[in-house]
């Protein structure tokens, strides 16, 4: 069994939001439930009731309330949720109005700037008027390719009080990145910033933007925030406006928020294009709404008086689940920049000046940061800090212990994980539970997830498939451009019938806590980062010299490394030269996240009768694993190319 590394006191416990809504859980319907593991059971074996009582706690704010919260919960996929209700998704992140600090922005080397709820309620009335204006209906799309900064906020809280669907994406991201994703779904209005900040460098984003531009016609505003600069010059941008410019003028009036079915989208997401193109998930806003105030009210434990802070771009779902945090009223930490700059001790000493109460990062950056020798318990007073969140890859062992050790010994950590397919999580914290070294506390409240063994049947204690066997509010709509909705049954329901096969390889323990072993598919997971092998294989090809190519992740230093495997053209070799053009082609095209660490030349490179691409096979075979399907291999031998390389031993 895991060792134990905290509990929470009794006293502790009862003053989580968690404790208080299994009083209110009990006084609604008569039960006597005590304790998450009763509340977890109660939750998916009476999946409407259960979300009832969540729509009712968190004060969800509709016009029209829903007939029934959901028609069929074993309808996987299609399932309804809260017909008939109508309600705005902004309209429930800006419900507070006051003179509270809403959010807290700090530019890599700026001074933190602040905006209270009434002033960022003023801004998002000012720029809804402005998109009213020019004609912006519900179900328009708006794109932002924005640092997290407050105005991405803005944008995206003005763009869904109108009913339009916000998606972005981080502008770290090159061209080519940005067009498969944008160019899909055709956004009338693009909200972008001069550039960003990363290592003590600022980049420049106008060329970039002005590329994307002369290829999607569809943009008919292009609203540029400085940032980066004061007065950027953005007369190369063909439909540019700077944000001030663009923002109604005049007195502040009332926000109308457009009152809306429960399933009308409010989020485009995207895959990671691990087979072409990234895949457009569209996901509802009622959907999302509920299942974030759920994750954070009741398994982070997130209240007015809390600031939190997670480390993340706005190309990742836990962006859209930070933002979420302002239906609660509590104060957001935005942050751009380096996490290792000017040290590896820049965020804990914002934690510290900012009072953060709720500190979210990755699996990756605990163990750098372990690594680096930062010792935050020494360093800096973070007295107000009570739980520390880490997703993105699986936290080892190593790193929970370093966490109690070195930053805090009181504090709930909590390891979670999801992903942008649920804009959620599966597995979260639990505030009143203990924490086990290398486990995920619990399975989310009125999540059906069971892990499946190779014979298909449910385990525990034993390695498996993680699946859902029950409708979740925040599974998406379907996929943009899938009429049918062929792709995305094919996504998540195929490979065990009228399930959600989610692709991670899990353990549910005896005592209820999770172990997440990593992805079982080919999707890449760099430091958090998810990425497809589509992506960069789309620029391989425009290299002459490379004749094929396969990219897995490998584990590496509990995270994921991305490895390159090229089949060269005869005459060419792989040099200083080609390694160098190879880097600099993925990072300005894709984004930098996808520069492999290791790029390994191969003989031959393995496919299916098919004609795809094995890149699980491989992964396999660098990991030491078994390879059970040789016989679907058209060229077999070729996987003995990937054995015992010692170019990947370090």
């Amino acid at each position: 069994m895991s060792k134990m590394l905290w509990a929470p006191s009794q006293e502790r416990a009862k003053s989580t939001n968690m404790h208080q809504f299994i009083q209110y859980v009990n006084d609604l319907y008569c039960m006597s439930i005590a304790g998450y593991d009763a509340l977890y059971r109660w939750s998916i074996s009476d999946i409407p009731s259960f979300w009832e009582a969540v729509w009712n706690y968190a004060g969800v704010i509709y016009s029209s309330p829903y007939e029934h919260v959901v028609d069929d919960v074993i309808k996987l996929p299609g399932a309804k949720w809260f017909e008939g209700a109508r309600l705005n998704f902004a309209e429930n992140l800006l419900r507070y109005r006051d003179d509270r600090v809403a959010m807290t922005f700090k530019g890599e080397t700026l001074p933190a700037v602040s905006i209270s709820y009434a002033e960022l309620y003023d801004k998002v009335s000012r720029l809804a008027r402005s998109l009213r204006d020019m004609g912006i209906a519900p179900g328009d799309r708006i794109a932002g390719f924005m640092p997290n900064m407050i105005e991405t906020a803005v944008a995206m809280l003005a763009a869904t009080s109108v009913g339009a669907i916000w998606s972005s994406c981080s502008p770290d991201f090159g061209a080519e990145g940005v067009l498969d994703r944008f160019g899909q779904i055709r956004p009338r209005v693009l909200f972008t910033a001069n550039g960003y900040s990363y290592g003590g460098k600022k980049f420049d984003s106008l060329p970039t933007i002005a590329q994307i531009a002369g290829q999607l016609p569809c943009l008919e505003h292009i609203i540029v925030v400085p940032y980066t600069e004061s007065g950027p010059d953005i007369s190369r941008v063909p439909k540019a406006v700077l944000f001030e410019d663009f923002l109604s003028k005049g007195d502040s009036t009332e926000l109308f928020f457009e009152q809306l079915p429960a399933s009308h989208p409010v989020y485009i997401m995207y895959s990671s294009g691990t087979t072409g193109v990234p895949k457009c998930i569209v996901h509802g806003a009622a959907g999302t709404l509920v299942q974030h105030l759920k994750e954070l009210k009741l398994h982070t434990d997130l209240k007015r008086e809390d600031t939190i802070f997670y480390y993340t771009t706005c190309g990742w779902m836990m962006w859209n689940w930070l933002i979420s945090s302002l239906a609660l009223g509590a104060r957001l930490l935005l942050f751009d920049g380096s996490p290792f700059h000017p040290d590896p001790t820049g965020l804990w000493r914002m934690a510290q000046d900012e009072k953060v109460s709720i500190f979210g990062t990755s699996a990756k950056y605990l163990s750098s940061i372990e690594k680096a020798g930062v010792k935050p318990a020494e360093e800096f007073d973070l007295g107000n800090l009570r739980s520390v969140l880490s997703t993105g890859s699986p936290l080892s062992v190593e790193s929970f212990d370093y966490v109690y050790r070195d930053i805090k010994e009181d504090l709930v950590l909590s390891s979670i994980s999801g992903g942008t397919d649920i804009v959620s999580c599966f597995m979260l914290g639990n505030p009143m539970g203990s924490v086990y070294a290398g486990e995920l506390q619990c399975r989310g409240l009125g999540m059906k997830v069971v892990a499946l063994g190779d014979d298909g049947k449910p385990v525990i204690g034993e390695k498996g498939e993680l699946v859902c066997t029950a409708a979740v509010p925040s599974m998406p709509l379907g996929f943009w451009n899938d009429p049918d909705g062929r792709r995305y049954r094919s996504a998540y329901f195929e490979t065990y019938q009228g399930v959600w096969a989610h692709g991670d390889y899990i353990e549910i323990t005896e005592g209820g806590g999770v172990i997440v072993y990593g992805r079982s598919d080919a999707t890449l997971n760099p430091g958090g980062v998810r990425m497809g092998t589509a992506e960069i294989y789309r620029q391989i090809e425009t290299l002459p010299e490379i004749m094929d190519s396969l990219v897995i992740g490998q584990d590496w230093e509990n995270d994921v490394r991305v490895i390159l495997f090229v089949k060269l053209r005869p005459g060419h070799e792989l040099d200083e030269s080609l390694l160098k053009r190879i880097r600099n082609t993925i990072g300005s095209n894709a984004s930098p996240r996808h520069v492999p660490a290791r790029i390994v030349a191969v003989e031959d490179i393995p496919y299916t009768l098919s004609g795809k691409k094995v890149e699980l096979a491989v992964r396999n075979v660098v990991h030491g694993r078994e390879v059970k399907n040789r016989f679907a291999l058209a060229n077999p031998e070729a996987l003995e190319h990937y054995s015992g390389l010692k170019e990947l031993a370090s």
